[in-house]
This record gives C-alpha cells, sequence and structure tokens, in this order.
C-alpha cells in the first residue's frame, strides 16, 4: 500500500512546463465545442512554460495542487479586479487536469485559495465562468456560489456568456 502526498503550495518557476500542460489539458477538455478551435489552439501556444515562468514570478498569486509527482491543478486569485461586483477577492482561474477533476481535488484547492483570501481580509469572493461550460457552473454552485452577474463576451468572434458567482 503506498500513500499519496497530496499538497497546495505556491508555484515555483520549476512549475511551468506542468502549468501548461494542466492548462492545455483542461482548456481542451472544457472548452473544445465552445471557443472556436482555431482561437483555443492560439491560447494554447501563449500559455508556453515560457509564459507560465514569467507568471510565476509576478504578484498575483499562483498556487499548485502536486500529489507528489508535480503539479496536476492551480489556481491563480487575488483582489477582485470588477469594483462594481461585491466582492473583495476574485479567483481568476482554477483547473485540474481532466483524469483527477470529480474526485475532490477541486474542492480542495478551492477551500484552500478561500481561506487564504479569507486571511487576506477578503470574505466575499467571485469566480468567472462560461455559461456553456456546465461542469465549471455545477461546480460552483456546488460549492455555494450564487450567481450575482451575467455578461457577454466575443471570444474568436462568437458570443459567449459568462456567469460570475459570489462566495460569502
Amino acid at each position: 500500500m503506498s500513500d499519496l502526498l497530496v499538497s497546495i503550495r505556491h508555484a515555483k518557476p520549476d512549475d511551468a512546463p506542468a502549468l501548461s500542460r494542466v492548462f492545455d489539458a483542461a482548456w481542451r477538455e472544457a472548452y473544445s465545442g465552445i471557443i472556436p478551435g482555431v482561437t483555443l489552439d492560439k491560447m494554447f501556444s501563449r500559455r508556453s512554460p515560457r509564459w507560465w515562468r514569467s507568471t510565476v514570478s509576478r504578484g498575483r498569486p499562483l498556487v499548485v495542487l502536486d500529489i507528489g509527482e508535480g503539479a496536476v491543478g492551480y489556481a491563480s486569485y487575488g483582489r477582485c479586479r470588477d469594483r462594481a461586483l461585491p466582492a473583495g477577492g476574485e479567483i481568476d482561474e482554477l483547473y485540474l487536469l481532466p483524469e483527477y477533476q470529480g474526485i475532490g481535488f477541486g474542492r480542495r484547492l478551492f477551500n484552500a485559495v478561500r481561506n487564504d483570501l479569507k486571511d487576506r481580509g477578503m470574505d466575499r469572493i467571485v469566480v468567472w465562468a462560461l455559461e456553456e461550460n456546465e461542469r465549471a457552473c455545477a461546480f460552483y454552485e456546488s460549492m455555494g456560489g450564487r450567481t450575482v452577474a451575467r455578461v457577454e463576451e466575443r471570444i474568436g468572434g462568437t458570443p459567449l456568456a459568462k456567469v460570475a458567482y459570489l462566495f460569502r
């Protein structure tokens, strides 16, 4: 019998290849058929390990879910970027490799980030999700989020609705 060591820690520059892999796999699984293919491919090419190395060293917090063999998920977060929303904090992105979804790791990562935001004085947080990403919307609703805003954004020339979930 072996033990699985699961940790949530701040990302390091050495995590860049794994972060790029998680982004690629999670976005392909979540957004194929929603975001136009050419646009999605451009997003993948922009989020190379080089991009992630640079992102890790910027000011916005970025944490990884590490299962002992490297990052299998990540979350970026910080102050809410939309002052019109009734939230102090925001989770910008939260993604896991598809094979680690649906087994509780997303909840652990979400709760760890939420606790960090609370420790920073941000009790109310918001998360945006594409409305057509039913799995993400169901996840945020199951975590207690309630819809507080809806906007339409053009992504690759296609109008797509985004919903904001508020957590208190």
